[in-house]
């Protein structure tokens, strides 16, 4: 068992599900991948899962998946997935902020929508803010 609580043989599961869900993305996006920069990927399961990878259009992207919103950004937006991590943890702030503005008919969807970005985001955060997390890799 590892610290988090998960075999691992459930560790590795949990990734290859996330690429899935990653790739099922990606798909409903119109994007599709080519190959994964494995080397570069992170994740600390359950929580989150970050992916690189290039598209048949020869784009790159980083994907985030996990216990969380799936989304992607290009790699110019972040040189790294500790970066890519920040990037979506501020991004999904602003958003957040953006949608609490917009939402004057207090749609109670809307608002526990916004209420899980806000939250998520907070633990992106966090995330990449903890050097441990980042030693060696």
């Amino acid at each position: 068992m590892t610290d988090n609580g998960l075999t691992e043989e459930q560790i590795k599961t949990w990734a290859r599900e996330q690429f899935q869900r990653a790739n099922k993305f990606l798909a409903e996006q119109g994007i599709l991948y080519e190959s994964v920069f494995a080397d570069e990927c992170r994740y600390l399961a359950p929580f989150v899962a970050m992916w690189k990878i290039k598209a048949l259009d020869k784009k790159v992207y980083w994907v985030i998946t996990g216990d969380l919103p799936v989304d992607v950004t290009l790699f110019d937006n972040a040189p790294d997935a500790r970066e890519a991590i920040k990037y979506f943890a501020m991004h999904w702030q602003l958003k957040a902020a953006n949608l609490e503005i917009s939402n004057t008919e207090n749609d109670a969807s809307q608002t526990k929508y916004i209420e899980l970005l806000r939250t998520k985001g907070e633990q992106l955060y966090a995330v990449q803010e903890n050097d441990s997390l980042w030693e060696n890799k």
